[in-house]
C-alpha cells in the first residue's frame, strides 16, 4: 500500500486506537477485541513492553489491518519499527528527520505538536498528519483555533479524547482522532469479558 493509501485509511477509521498498555500480553488481547469490534489500524506505544516484537507479530497476524508505532522518539527507533513491519509512524513532538525516514520507506508519519510554532514546524518537516497532543490542554476550542489558522493541515488531536468529547474534536476539524487506553474497559478486559470490551470499543466507531 502506498503512504498515501495509509493514510487515507487512518482517515477512513477516524478513530484510531493509541494503545499504552502495562504488558505484551494485555495488548494483544486489547487488539484481538479491537479487531472484532471492526477497527483496522492500531497503533502500539513504544512504552509497551516488547513493542517492536509485538508490531512485528501483529503486522503478520493481521494481513487486513494497519499496525503503526507510537512514540517514536529518535530515529533509530523509527528504523527499528519500520523493519518490524510498522506501517506508519507517530511521534509526540516533532522529531527532526523521522518523516523523511518515514517517507523513504514509503510510509505515513503522524508528528506531534500542540503550539502553532510546532504545528507548522511539524507540517514543514513532511508531517502527512499533525497529532496534536496533549489535546485536552486546549480541549476542541483550542484545535478549532488550530484549524482555522492550518485550514490545509490535517490534524490528530490525541490525549484525553473520548466517547464523550470525540465529535466535538470532529466539529472542531479533526480529520482523525487517536483515542488512548479510554477505547479499552480494562476492568472488562482484565477478567475476560471480551464481550464487553468489544461493545464499549465499538462506541467509538459509532460516533
Amino acid at each position: 500500500m502506498t503512504r498515501e493509501g495509509v493514510s487515507g485509511r487512518l482517515v477512513a477509521q477516524r478513530v484510531v486506537p493509541v494503545l499504552r498498555l502495562a504488558s505484551a500480553a494485555t495488548t494483544r488481547a486489547a487488539v484481538a477485541c479491537l479487531h472484532e469490534a471492526g477497527y483496522r489500524v492500531f497503533e502500539i506505544t513504544m512504552t509497551t513492553p516488547g513493542a517492536i516484537d509485538l508490531i512485528r507479530d501483529l503486522a503478520a497476524a493481521l494481513p487486513d489491518s494497519l499496525v503503526g508505532a507510537g512514540t517514536v522518539l529518535d530515529l533509530d527507533a523509527g528504523r527499528r519499527c519500520l523493519d518490524a513491519g510498522a506501517q506508519f509512524l507517530v511521534s509526540p513532538c516533532v522529531v527532526p528527520g523521522l518523516a523523511a525516514l518515514a517517507h523513504d520507506a514509503g510510509r505515513p508519519a503522524l508528528i506531534g505538536a500542540f503550539t502553532p510554532s510546532e504545528v507548522l514546524a511539524a507540517h514543514r518537516e513532511g508531517a502527512d498528519i499533525v497529532k496534536v497532543f496533549p489535546a485536552s490542554t486546549g480541549g476542541p476550542a483550542y484545535l478549532a483555533s488550530l484549524h482555522a489558522v492550518f485550514p490545509q493541515v490535517r490534524l490528530c488531536p490525541t490525549g484525553g479524547v473520548s466517547a464523550a468529547n470525540a465529535v466535538d474534536y470532529f466539529k472542531a476539524g479533526a480529520a482523525l482522532v487517536g483515542v488512548g487506553n479510554n477505547i479499552v474497559d480494562s476492568g472488562a478486559l482484565a477478567r475476560g469479558d471480551r464481550s464487553a470490551v468489544i461493545a464499549h470499543a465499538r462506541r467509538f466507531l459509532e460516533i
